[in-house]
């Protein structure tokens, strides 16, 4: 039997028909850039561009400030010139600030000065007007309405007085800033002749007015109450003044009364010794002339207490006795147990035996009697003229 060759497979038909579809489809190599390409390009670009940017802007001119007084508004339309901006001034295209702004960018701002002057200009005024109204409103002579061209004239003559190195353009802004704060805090009224007029308020006036002046009316609205306080106030001072006295003088005549008991004790010890001279009594009215200076005679209120004392004392007796034909009063030492130590001790020495103790103790009693002036002078008078 003869033998068969294998058959070789063909390709398939439909493996055939896609390959030649996607070899059609598929672009050639090469057609397309790399990405790293693509980077690097899109670099060179952007640096182009900023490089072109930069010198457009280095090679452009600014645009010129367009002169506010030669140039009409309807002249900026062209977008030729900056128009000049407020506050500023511009001359020959350039932008110039008027004194107190100083130059930010295409602006003017403020620096301050004019500010602080206003600010200072306008206390003045404030100060000037209120204290003529806080002189009116204290009863003197002094105006209360103000004009408005007077207060512009005010302003001037403050501004001389305080121009703070301005020049013209920059007083004039200063004027106008005062004026204008004037407006808001000033009271505005009419005159007789319907003209505007500035009025401090009232109620700053008063803040104004001297402190006498504030006093005074307060006085004069509570008239009633200040009345009344000032009564009680003087009341209450004499009654403190009464108490203060009468302490006094009961400390006074308690002191009288100390001296009236020494002297009358002092009288019994002499009496005790045995000095002649000496009586056991002494007089009330000699007594209170002796202890009493000429001042306080005159005070009747004074010894009447010191013979409310000695009343009170049961040491003291006290009865009338008649002396060259008038009825005295007089007081007597009757407590001869209660004498003091150092009296007591004088006394023994006086009954000492010996002669020379004896005549010692007499030389010092008599020397101490004589310093009352009490018993050896004024009873010795008595009984000489008796």
């Amino acid at each position: 039997m003869p033998s068969r060759s294998p058959r070789r497979p063909g390709p398939h038909p439909s493996a055939s028909s896609s390959s030649r579809r996607r070899g059609a489809a598929e672009p050639p190599p090469g057609l397309f850039p790399a990405r790293e390409d693509l980077l690097r390009l899109l670099a060179v670009l952007t640096i182009a561009a900023a490089v072109a940017a930069a010198c457009s802007r280095l090679n452009r001119r600014p645009e010129p400030f367009c002169d506010s007084h030669l140039q009409a508004p309807d002249d900026y339309a062209d977008d030729s010139c900056q128009p000049c901006p407020q506050n500023g001034r511009c001359v020959d295209g350039q932008l110039e600030c008027i004194q107190g702004f100083k130059r930010y960018g295409t602006s003017c701002i403020e620096d301050g000065l004019l500010s602080q002057t206003a600010t200072k200009i306008s206390e003045l005024l404030q100060l000037k007007i209120c204290d003529q109204h806080a002189r009116a409103l204290c009863g003197h002579h002094a105006k209360i309405l103000f004009p408005k061209h007077e207060v512009s004239d005010t302003v001037d003559e403050l501004l001389s007085k305080n121009p703070a190195g301005l020049t013209q353009d920059g007083i004039e802004l200063v004027k106008a800033r005062v004026l204008e704060s004037a407006q808001g805090f000033f009271e505005t009224t009419f005159t007789s002749n319907k003209a505007e007029a500035f009025k401090c308020p009232e109620l700053v006036a008063e803040r104004h007015m001297p402190l006498t002046c504030q006093v005074r009316q307060w006085i004069s609205t509570n008239i009633i109450f200040v009345t009344t306080i000032c009564i009680l106030l003087a009341a209450l001072l004499w009654i403190l003044w009464i108490i203060y006295r009468r302490q006094t003088l009961s400390n006074r005549a308690e002191q009288i009364y100390e001296q009236v008991c020494e002297i009358l004790e002092d009288n019994a010890v002499n009496v005790k010794i045995g000095n002649s001279n000496c009586e056991p009594w002494v007089v009330a009215s000699w007594l209170r002339d002796h202890v009493l200076v000429p001042r306080e005679r005159k005070n009747a209120f004074l010894w009447k207490k010191v013979e409310e004392l000695i009343l009170e004392d049961s040491r003291i007796d006290q009865y009338p006795k008649v002396i060259k034909g008038e009825s005295k009063v007089v007081y007597e030492w009757q407590a001869s147990g209660s004498l003091s130590g150092r009296k007591m001790k004088k006394v023994q020495g006086a009954r000492e035996p010996t002669a020379e103790g004896a005549i010692k103790l007499a030389d010092e009693i008599v020397g101490e009697v004589r310093e009352q002036g009490l018993c050896s002078v004024v009873a010795r008078r008595d009984r000489t003229k008796a």
